[in-house]
């Protein structure tokens, strides 16, 4: 089973790399590999990796090649797997175990950039970015000068706040600029893993573009509000949308244009302007290397599935707010549609349930300048709904797609519970 192989190996990595320390910084050596550890077991305990043997066996047929054509790579203790997770990214927790999320894999184009992608956090792991930063960070933070610092600070009787503010963004800001350096080395790394591979290089430069833009990219039609949550005899309040005016006019924080610095820190892959420049130089353009090696139909047939494993997950999370901003967006392509309408039917009882309970913040994301303007305009408006009005917007929606869900599996049971909702306020 893909669950046991995975945590008995990581956790007899775990305690070899425990056995192994020396007696200087042990305590926090140790805590750190515990809490590495705990991280891959998380991702099991909340049902975050796919656990679908079909899809793993095809990662394992990628990951087979790359390895195969670097004996370097050979002894590292890989464990790649893929997550149902929506966040675009791909990551190394340190220890040999390697995530490609959902939510990245949908928006690549080909298996050469899927293949970037794995060589990437390869090189992290070969490179052994993860324990370096580690040893960094404890020296760092260990450091006689930190200590005297933090106690200096501790004896201040006012702006001691403040002080530590400063010193702890100091020390996060070097945290960042190491790995921002490790970013670039790691490309440069992957490059020359995929050059051995058979796969086409210039797919690197194509994911790094992508990456740049992805928190913005799409594979669905905009959502409109409006015309979803329109029926006959019923008007959508559009004042659900509306932004607040700030008082006598002025912007708020929150409202004022991001500089171009936090834009890019806001993103997910923050520099990848600067990183391709850097991996250009090191492209062989007469190379010519395959777009696919493995199976380009099972790659599609992954592109097409995943969008529902990835909103599956966030319901089981209890994400309720993204798991309707997904629903939405679903809704409009033909092949998700059927479960995107009961989708959204189903998490607009779950959002009544968690309003009634006095639950709703628990479930529900809040409005942000790091998300995207579409999921904040579906915040906005389930933060103003009353409870009748999400039971008769449910309601009416319900009767809306009936028709058009005529049984379809779980459609008449959400169908009843918006019912029953709305019976409460309509007397």
């Amino acid at each position: 089973m893909l669950k046991n192989k995975i945590l008995n190996t990581a956790e007899e990595f775990k305690k070899k790399s425990i056995a192994s320390l020396g007696k200087e910084h042990q305590k926090e050596f140790r805590e750190i590999y515990e809490d590495r550890f705990k991280l891959v077991k998380e991702l099991f305990e909340e049902n975050r990796i796919l656990a679908s043997p079909e899809a793993n066996e095809y990662l394992q047929s990628i990951l087979k090649i790359i390895v195969s054509s670097n004996k370097e790579l050979k002894d590292l203790p890989i464990r790649l797997i893929f997550s149902k997770d929506c966040w675009p990214n791909a990551y190394s927790i340190g220890e040999g175990t390697l995530v490609v999320n959902a939510g990245l894999f949908i928006y690549l184009k080909n298996e050469a950039e899927l293949v970037f992608v794995i060589c990437h956090e390869l090189s992290h792991l070969y490179l052994d970015h993860g324990n370096n930063a580690i040893r960094k960070n404890i020296d760092l933070i260990t450091s006689q000068e930190f200590q005297n610092k933090l106690k200096r600070i501790s004896k201040q009787e006012y702006g001691a706040g403040a002080e530590l503010d400063k010193l702890f963004k100091n020390f996060a800001f070097g945290i960042r600029r190491h790995s921002r350096e490790n970013e670039a080395e790691a490309d440069r790394q992957a490059l020359n893993f995929m050059k051995n591979t058979g796969f086409d290089c210039k797919d690197s430069i194509t994911c790094l573009r992508l990456l740049d833009t992805i928190d913005e990219a799409r594979l669905f039609d905009t959502i409109s509000l409006p015309s979803t949550f329109t029926f006959p005899g019923f008007q959508f309040n559009m004042k659900w949308l509306n932004k607040e005016s700030s008082i006598f006019g002025a912007m708020t924080e929150d409202d004022s244009p991001l500089t171009k610095n936090e834009i890019d820190s806001l993103k997910t892959h923050p520099d990848c302007k600067k990183r391709i420049k850097l991996l250009e130089p090191e492209l062989d353009l007469s190379h010519n290397g395959n777009s696919f090696l493995v199976d380009s139909t099972r790659f599609e047939i992954y592109k097409t599935k995943f969008p529902v494993e990835m909103a599956e997950q966030l319901f089981f999370e209890k994400n309720y707010s993204r798991y309707l901003y997904y629903s939405l967006l679903l809704s409009h392509s033909a092949p998700y549609r059927p479960y995107a309408l009961l989708s959204i039917a189903k998490v607009m009882n779950a959002l009544f349930i968690s309003q009634r309970d006095h639950t709703f913040g628990l479930v529900t994301d809040k409005e942000t300048r790091g998300y995207p303007d579409e999921y904040n305009m579906v915040l906005r408006f389930i933060d103003r709904l009353r409870l009748e009005e999400l039971a008769k917007i449910n309601y009416y929606f319900c009767q809306q797609i009936s028709e058009e869900m005529n049984g379809y599996s779980g459609f008449e049971s959400e169908k009843l519970e918006a019912t029953k909702n709305w019976n409460l306020y309509n007397h």
